[in-house]
């Protein structure tokens, strides 16, 4: 059912993500009258659509019949994304200006605001109206020629994202400038980046190389970046697990693990939202609180609600439930809890980032690599195999014999009653055999 399940997101991704190239294409030639490729990659692809067309798919069937709070979840979903992947395009082309945020999210303006719910609404629609006919339609392929199909994309567009990458890695406007001088040589790989950059260049007007103070060459994980946001997953992953712990010991007298990992006391859903309220929310920093508070309302509500989703579906357990509250939204969110969030962003964005910022960049440049990509190792590892023992967990009632080496393994390692003490509160919904 998993495989079944990922197979058909990977699809969706695919396909939506060329809708949204071809809507960004069409757009560009009637507003500007030329034609702009305004993807990271090469390929017509605008992955930014595809993922936020997933999340929606995986959350909004939990809401179905409350419209106004599926284009809610909607509006932020789409901001979150499109905020993503232009901090994922500045982190992925470091000496590069890419000449203005693509985001039309949270900056702040009235036309920002009535823009990103024109997209939303947008978005929404082709949701009720055209999904359900591609629903269908992928039903009628075999899963076999739908795997195929997938995979073969996804590696074209893995080899497609590794020649951009390169190119960017490589240098800027005047990297770009001596491979065109030397691209009559016949060197494939100059005239490929050559290509690359000169499609960047039409697509991104005002792209520009930046100068090294800008870089931030001698200071680690200056900016948002990928190495501070590491730093801020993992300081908040722990702060959070700490205040979950002793909250839920004041308030309900009970002591009990609240981490989301088998190993250290690690909360991923806090770690995840603390980056999630960085990247989304850097742009009202210097707005009113009272701005803040709202972004930080929706758009931790929506995370929380769709964190519970995402669980229940892949994993078949609920780690939490609100239904006995007051203004819950099926269980997996609240009215108080989004006022928390609400609060949460305003300290975080205002007082608690800023600080944490410049801790992080204070550290050895050197060093600092190092140690990150070290632990995101052993953080990978950690989560991976937590899924894993999670999955058999919810797979042993049905199937108590294991498959192989590995379920083995996992049975005589975390076996029910390890899983049960380690996650009290987990509650298994369904069997995957």
């Amino acid at each position: 059912m998993t495989g079944t399940l990922l197979i058909n997101l990977g699809l969706y991704l695919l396909v939506y993500s060329f809708l949204g190239w071809c809507a960004e294409v069409v757009y560009y030639a009637v507003t500007k009258r030329q034609f702009r490729n305004r993807g990271f990659l090469t390929l017509p692809f605008l992955l930014s659509y595809g993922a936020a067309f997933d999340l929606m798919i995986i959350a909004l069937p939990a809401l179905a019949g409350r419209y106004w709070l599926q284009f809610l979840f909607t509006a932020v979903t789409v901001s979150v994304a499109e905020s993503f992947a232009d901090h994922l395009d500045r982190q992925l082309g470091p000496k590069v200006d890419w000449g203005g945020q693509r985001s039309r999210v949270l900056g702040g303006s009235l036309r920002g605001l009535i823009a990103s719910a024109a997209v939303a609404a947008a978005y929404y629609v082709v949701y009720l109206v055209v999904h359900p006919l591609l629903l269908a339609l992928t039903e009628l392929i075999p899963p076999l020629v739908k795997g195929f199909a997938a995979g073969g994309l996804f590696l074209l567009i893995g080899l497609d994202f590794v020649g951009v990458l390169y190119t960017l890695r490589t240098g800027g406007v005047r990297a770009y400038e001596r491979r065109e001088a030397r691209s009559s040589e016949g060197r494939i790989a100059e005239k490929m980046t050559a290509g690359v950059w000169r499609r960047l260049q039409k697509a991104y007007p005002g792209i520009r190389e930046m100068t090294p103070e800008e870089q931030g060459a001698c200071t680690f994980a200056k900016g948002v970046c990928l190495d501070k946001l590491v730093w801020v997953f993992l300081t908040s992953a722990l702060l959070g697990d700490i205040i979950e712990t002793f909250w839920c010991g004041l308030v309900n007298g009970q002591w009990m693990n609240r981490s989301s990992v088998l190993y250290g006391p690690f909360s991923f859903v806090w770690g995840l939202g603390a980056v999630v309220l960085t990247v989304t929310l850097q742009g009202l920093a210097k707005r009113d609180s009272f701005f803040v508070f709202n972004a930080g309302f929706v758009i931790g509500g929506a995370y929380e609600y769709l964190c519970s989703v995402f669980t229940e579906l892949v994993f078949g357990t609920v780690f939490w439930d609100y239904s006995h509250m007051p203004l819950n939204i099926g269980g997996r969110t609240n009215v108080l809890f989004c006022f928390f969030w609400g609060v949460l962003a305003v300290f975080w964005i205002k007082g608690i980032y800023p600080q944490m910022s410049r801790l992080i960049e204070g550290f050895p440049a050197l060093a600092g690599k190092a140690v990150t990509w070290a632990v995101v190792i052993i953080m990978v590892c950690n989560g991976l195999l937590t899924c894993a023992a999670m999955l058999r967990h919810g797979a042993r009632s049905v199937q108590p014999q294991p498959a192989n080496a590995f379920e083995s393994f996992l049975d005589q390692q975390y076996d029910d009653s390890f899983m049960e003490h380690r996650w009290p509160n987990m509650i298994v919904t369904q069997t995957r055999p």
